[in-house]
């Protein structure tokens, strides 16, 4: 018995000795205690600002703790002033035997690596301006298993210079990625200061928009193609370099690893390219990604990050952002199938990999061009374009592609493949204000409300001692004015979920 177990566990360790995993993490302004000029104001050292040997040791402890509970093969680090806080982190993490660290000489922060896999080379790619000075990316190669790879560890300009300095960065990643056979494994991570999304956001941002809204992350990293987010089918289809966001693994909701003004933000990505989804040598392991936010870093919808309050560090907390991670294998990327023929099946993905077939798909609303569908006894979907489909008409569909607007879950692409009957009653189909427990639970998204009174107040509507945010699309009555809603569109907006009322039609002022 003694010796069938010795044998499980070191077929077992050998197993698992085939997987390794990355994190990156940006620590936020961590600075030595060597005096080079180049410091902010907080971090010159032995000033009134108690940035001294006592309040360094306790960053390192502090980020020390996390990464060793992350227990990561290799951590990409940004915004660190030199090598020598990598060396003090190594001495409290002696796993971690390898260390690398790149900046130039005149910047205040650089990037590096804390490695238990070998560190063969490192290469700086150089991204200048005239009038600013960032940071290279570094570019290393590690070996694993006799499997050469490479890591490109960024921290793109920050959001307070325009989406041309990004894009330049992005160019300089993709010249040198085109330098590496199509096959080669390799992994893009870091500070991106652009989100997974960014060409969603960007045309609508007037002072960053200097690239008639080209983003970097997504247009020249070939994370999107023909205006679509690549998935892990598609990418297996492109000719030309392109990528693979692991945000999207995530639900919506939890797509953050920091917060700008209170929204969730993902300036930090791993972005994956195609050889990372084939059959030979290092493949990512599906569904591996994740947002580390114990509650020491992430509690009460804030990040614990190190704190300085007038000028002065109080020697608490971490960093303004969260890790990110992401584990790999050497062996055939192995694909998970998704087998769906329901409505709710969508809301368990952010992308399809393939298309399917929804039958009994009962139109419940209609406004111009778009549409909201629901299955009996199942949930309902938003179409932005539906200019065919007829309300109260029952439909088999193929479904091609699906997204998320700001985080409301919508069929993109679809085409009709039955027109089943007219359905005489749509009662059954719609939901009542006593239907729902919470309107905070994502399981009423894109559901239709119907016959309640509310007070329209402050872009809310209060009904039930609650108070929901509106959108009336066209008519919009005046504040403290009760109104009879007939239909209402159960929506959600970036964090929230919102009503939606689309036509003057759809609601009557009471007094």
């Amino acid at each position: 018995m003694k010796k069938y177990l010795l044998l499980f566990i070191f077929f077992t360790t050998l197993l698992f000795s085939k997987e390794f995993s990355v994190t990156s993490y940006n620590v936020e302004n961590f600075f030595d205690l060597n005096y080079d000029k180049t410091e902010y104001e907080e971090y010159i050292p032995n000033s009134k600002s108690n940035w001294n040997k006592s309040t360094y040791n306790k960053k390192i402890e502090n980020i020390a703790k996390v990464l060793k509970e992350l227990d990561s093969s290799i951590i990409a680090l940004q915004e660190i002033e030199s090598k020598l806080i990598l060396k003090d982190l190594q001495r409290k993490l002696p796993k971690y035997k390898y260390i690398t660290f790149v900046k130039y000489p005149n910047s205040s922060v650089g990037l590096g690596f804390l490695s238990k896999i070998k560190i063969l080379h490192n290469n700086q790619i150089k991204v200048r301006f005239q009038d600013k000075t960032f940071r290279p990316i570094l570019e290393t190669t590690f070996i694993f298993d006799k499997i050469k790879f490479k890591i490109f560890n960024n921290h793109w300009p920050s959001k307070k210079s325009k989406e041309s300095y990004r894009i330049k960065y992005a160019y300089a990643l993709l010249n040198a990625i085109k330098e590496l056979p199509k096959d080669y494994d390799y992994i893009i991570l870091g500070d991106f200061n652009s989100n997974y999304n960014e060409k969603e956001t960007l045309k609508f941002d007037k002072l960053l928009n200097d690239s008639s809204a080209i983003t970097g992350i997504n247009d020249i990293l070939n994370t999107t193609i023909k205006k679509e987010f690549i998935n892990k089918s598609s990418i297996l289809e492109q000719k030309q370099r392109a990528h693979y966001n692991l945000w999207f693994e995530l639900k919506y909701q939890d797509r953050f690893s920091y917060k700008f003004k209170g929204q969730n933000s993902t300036p930090d990505n791993i972005i994956l390219p195609i050889s990372m989804f084939d059959k030979k040598n290092i493949s990512y392991i599906n569904n591996s990604f994740k947002v580390f936010k114990p509650p020491y870093l992430y509690d009460n919808k804030k990040i614990n990050r190190w704190q300085i309050k007038n000028g002065i560090h109080k020697k608490v907390g971490f960093s303004d952002h969260l890790p990110i991670s992401a584990s790999f294998k050497i062996s055939n990327f192995e694909k998970i199938e998704q087998n769906y023929s329901k409505i709710s099946d969508l809301y368990k993905t952010s992308q399809l990999e393939q298309e399917f077939d929804l039958k009994q798909a009962v139109v419940i609303y209609k406004n111009k061009d778009s549409a909201i569908i629901k299955q009996e006894d199942n949930r309902a979907i938003f179409i932005y374009k539906a200019p065919y489909l007829k309300l109260a008409y029952s439909y088999d569909l193929r479904v091609k592609s699906i997204n998320e607007f700001f985080g409301l879950k919508q069929i993109e692409n679809f085409s009709t493949i039955k027109v089943n009957k007219k359905i005489k009653e749509l009662n059954p189909y719609y939901l009542k204000v006593e239907d729902i427990n919470n309107f905070e639970d994502l399981k009423y998204q894109n559901e239709v409300l119907v016959n309640f009174e509310a007070l329209y107040k402050d872009k809310k509507l209060e009904f039930n001692n609650q108070k929901i945010k509106v959108y009336f699309k066209n008519h919009i009555p005046k504040d403290n004015k009760r109104i009879f809603v007939k239909k209402a569109h159960i929506a959600y907006f970036k964090q929230y979920v919102q009503l939606i009322i689309y036509s003057k039609e759809d609601f009557e002022i009471i007094n």
